[in-house]
């Protein structure tokens, strides 16, 4: 494995200047209210599902790739995926001129597969374990290229920063932020932004209770594996272990991870098909699910980060059918 920087702050200085560096390439999402009607908290949908890869990721490899010295980019980039980071690291290397390897986790949504193939990425599938594996150690064999992580990476977290901001524009008065958490360099970028900026707002994770690794780590006071880990439809959250690197990161954002059921998710999926006409994957259903317990207030308003919304159509039908409205 690698030598690796030590773990730092992300500052706003270094969250400002990726801004600028991927302007050209992200579009400014719209912060939408979700209006549920009296009894229910204020929340705002953060529209993430509308990058040009329908995924936050987007940001963090469009910074990452960018930085990176000529000399690197021209021996190609590798990433590792469920989909989402997949097809942000493939989207940014096709706008830089180079080669793209991901090591895709086989299980990913057909849609998430066929996207990355499009953006010019060539695939190799692995089992979620060797995914996870490969996270750790930082390289896979046969698979050649500058490694970009898709999570414990400070320019990719920078990039994810970038959406704090424009939350705060939007929302001023927010009262807390909810974001899905995977590897973690989601929240920690935009909690990195938005507590610089608002000291006093709250930061929470949602995670799925088939894969919380995170609620477990704050209960535990550290990094844990979460030890009845399971696969689900979530696949773009739920990770099964938190990293020790993305934990020093997360400890002094995050204040709580509220943990979901999966009916619970599949219902904020429907909500917000019915009432906001908003089309979204599990991980991006995760923070209206957490926001709906009361966990993060009962007030707000509450900015839900809508993640993600790569899902197959018939699966997606599926989900939102089997829960009632």
């Amino acid at each position: 494995m690698p030598t690796l920087d030590a773990v730092r702050p992300i500052t706003l200085d270094e969250i400002r200047e990726a801004r600028t560096r991927i302007a050209g390439t992200i579009l400014r999402t719209p912060l939408v209210k979700l209006d549920l009607g009296a009894g229910f908290p204020d929340i705002r949908l953060k529209l993430e599902n509308l990058q040009p890869t329908n995924a936050y990721k987007l940001r963090g490899a469009a910074n990452a790739v960018a930085l990176l010295p000529a000399t690197e980019r021209a021996k190609g980039v590798w990433t590792i995926s469920a989909g989402n980071a997949g097809q942000g690291v493939a989207y940014a290397a096709r706008q830089a001129g180079v080669k793209c390897t991901v090591v895709v986790i086989g299980s990913a949504p057909q849609a998430k597969i066929d996207r990355m193939k499009a953006l010019g990425a060539t695939l190799v599938p692995v089992t979620y374990e060797r995914a996870w594996q490969a996270l750790e150690e930082r390289s896979y064999p046969g698979v050649e290229g500058v490694f970009v992580h898709p999570f414990d990476d400070h320019d990719f977290i920078a990039g994810h920063g970038t959406m704090g901001f424009e939350i705060l524009e939007d929302c001023p008065d927010a009262a807390a932020v909810i974001c899905g958490i995977g590897g973690g360099g989601l929240i920690v970028g935009v909690g990195s932004a938005v507590k610089a900026l608002k000291p006093g707002i709250k930061v929470y994770g949602a995670e799925p209770d088939t894969a919380a690794p995170v609620a477990l780590s704050l209960e535990k006071g550290s990094a844990q594996k979460f030890p009845a880990w399971q696969a689900s439809f979530v696949d773009g959250a739920g990770g099964q272990s938190v990293f020790p690197r993305m934990w020093e990161r997360m400890k002094p954002i995050v204040d709580a991870s509220i943990v979901v059921s999966l009916d619970e998710t599949k219902r904020a999926m429907r909500i917000m098909a019915e009432k906001a006409r908003v089309v979204v994957e599990g991980a991006g259903a995760l923070p209206l699910a957490a926001a709906l317990t009361g966990k993060a207030g009962k007030s707000g308003p509450i900015v839900c980060v809508v993640s993600g919304g790569n899902i197959d159509i018939a699966k997606y039908v599926e989900l939102i059918g089997s829960v009632a409205g």
